[in-house]
């Protein structure tokens, strides 16, 4: 019995694992909360809320490893969210995120 277990469990799909992610912060001043997600193998998300009573404009550069940089812009007013994705041709295994937002 303790065998079929053991072969059951080798069977069953393992968990999947998400990539990690470094993130280096410069709000210059702005209220802004940063979350990462990764969406898949080769897919990143990064999620910015504006906590501030001025609106304000940030720049989002993904990069993971050889593949060239992806940047994304949003222009955030007060207590708004916004979700910024990028998608790499290869598999991430480590994503730095920069993270550059100003008041507006």
């Amino acid at each position: 019995m303790k065998k079929y277990l053991v072969v059951l469990s080798l069977l069953c799909p393992m968990a999947v694992f998400a990539f990690p992610f470094t993130v280096e912060e410069q709000l210059n001043g702005a209220q802004i909360a940063v979350q990462t997600l990764d969406l898949g193998h080769n897919t990143a998300s990064v999620s910015l809320t504006n906590y501030g009573q001025q609106p304000a404009v940030c720049k989002v550069r993904f990069r993971n490893g050889p593949e060239s940089p992806r940047t994304r812009k949003a222009r955030l007013a007060a207590g708004e969210t916004a979700h910024l994705t990028a998608r790499f041709s290869t598999t991430v295994i480590k994503m730095r995120v920069n993270v550059e937002c100003h008041q507006d």
